[in-house]
């Protein structure tokens, strides 16, 4: 069972940090989408989701996580995930999401990709 949604959000110029939380399942998926699409409000061209301490993360969380990912790109933003190597990107790659999302292996180096500018 998944730990509850972490409602940390943090602003950097054009960018927001949705920070994940340590568990994402079937049972706070659906929480996950909705606070990485609100955080894509006026200004803002990219949300970089910090899974950094996410240690597991569903099929029903990566399939709401691209969701996200399609409608910021409906917004002409960017939606980058921070995943570290380990578990959690092991199953985004055995998905194929690694070839449709934005992925980067540090928090640092999501924010500071300019060659994917919004």
């Amino acid at each position: 069972m998944g730990s509850p949604v972490m409602k940390d959000q943090r602003r950097t110029a054009q960018s927001v940090i949705v920070i994940l939380p340590d568990e994402i399942d079937v049972v706070n998926a659906e929480s996950v989408y909705e606070q990485l699409n609100s955080a894509f409000v006026p200004g803002v061209a990219v949300v970089v989701a910090d899974m950094t301490s996410t240690s597991f993360c569903d099929s029903s969380g990566f399939g709401l996580i691209t969701l996200a990912h399609q409608h910021a790109t409906a917004l002409h933003g960017q939606l980058r995930l921070a995943i570290p190597p380990g578990d959690v990107r092991r199953i985004l790659q055995l998905l194929g999401l690694d070839q449709v999302l934005l992925v980067y292996p540090t928090l640092k180096a999501a924010l500071a990709d300019h060659s994917h500018s919004a």
